[in-house]
């Protein structure tokens, strides 16, 4: 028992023993420092300084550049380009899956492969068994009053109205010899500029084309919008000198002048101006006489 007492009497006065750190000059022996130290002093310092140093250490690696240079981890601006990469790819599949679906649908109405529609047999037998005679197919009073209100308004009394709200100037696609006035009660909504073959077509104002395209009807096809909900429309053309997507000037060169699609009967232009969704007499915003 008394054993047992003095084992930790003996390590805790092994731990208070004191001794002296001197640091002498090696020619003299003369002493420059000395210090007084225990086991339990030496050992409390090293390791609160061995603490110190591996907090820094922790520290200056999750908080600064350092790390980068630690094999297993990435740098910042190389997370910063994956993430830029990953969206930019996926923008780009979009883009591609969009115009891929938008060019097979193209494909087959060039090539005429459109399925047939399909139908019901059963709905096509019972229509087959009604009987008309006993369907009533007079108007009622309200319908027939309804016609008369509709048949005395002026459907394009709207466009005449809008005409003189309307300011801007533009510059003429072509010059030429009107063939076919703006005339809105036979739906022709556009003029149509008798001018030589291969004379240059010019964009009516500063904008961007959103449409350049080939129509059975109507041949190559170019339309601009200009901002404001102007849109400028260029049929029959030879060529086309823009595309889809690109932005003009004010009397840049957009297409060549032709006499491409069924509807053209000689080299001409089809211009049409439409404002806000409806259409305009070209005519009294350009002037395309010589």
């Amino acid at each position: 028992m008394a054993r047992k007492k003095k084992e930790p009497k003996r390590i805790a006065k092994k731990l208070l023993n004191k001794y002296r750190l001197v640091i002498l000059n090696e020619d003299t022996f003369e002493e420059r420092i000395s210090f007084k130290l225990t086991r339990l002093n030496v050992f409390v310092l090293v390791t609160i300084t061995s603490i110190v140093l591996i907090t820094g250490t922790i520290i200056l690696i999750a908080f600064t550049p350092l790390r980068e240079y630690i094999p297993g981890y990435s740098s910042t601006r190389l997370n910063l380009q994956a993430s830029k990469l990953v969206s930019t790819t996926d923008s780009l599949e979009n883009v591609i899956r969009v115009n891929q679906e938008y060019y097979n649908s193209i494909r087959k109405v060039l090539t005429g492969d459109v399925k047939t529609v399909a139908f019901d047999l059963d709905s096509a037998v019972q229509s087959q068994q009604l009987d008309i005679e006993n369907i009533n197919l007079e108007p009622s009073e309200d319908d027939i009053k309804l016609r008369e209100e509709v048949s005395q308004e002026d459907k394009y009394s709207v466009f005449e109205e809008r005409k003189e709200n309307i300011n801007f100037s533009l510059f003429p696609p072509v010059k030429g010899t009107i063939t076919a006035a703006y005339n809105a009660s036979d739906k022709h909504y556009a003029v149509d500029v008798a001018v030589l073959k291969d004379t240059p077509v010019k964009a009516a104002a500063a904008g961007t084309i959103i449409f350049a395209e080939w129509t059975a009807d109507t041949g190559h096809v170019i339309i601009i919008e200009h901002g404001s909900s102007l849109v400028t429309v260029y049929k029959h053309n030879a060529s086309l000198n823009k595309r889809q997507g690109d932005q003009v000037r004010a009397g840049e060169v957009i297409a060549i002048a032709g006499s491409t699609g069924e509807f053209s009967t000689g080299p001409h232009l089809h211009f049409e101006l439409w404002n806000d969704g409806l259409p305009n007499d070209p005519t009294k915003f350009i002037d395309f006489e010589y």
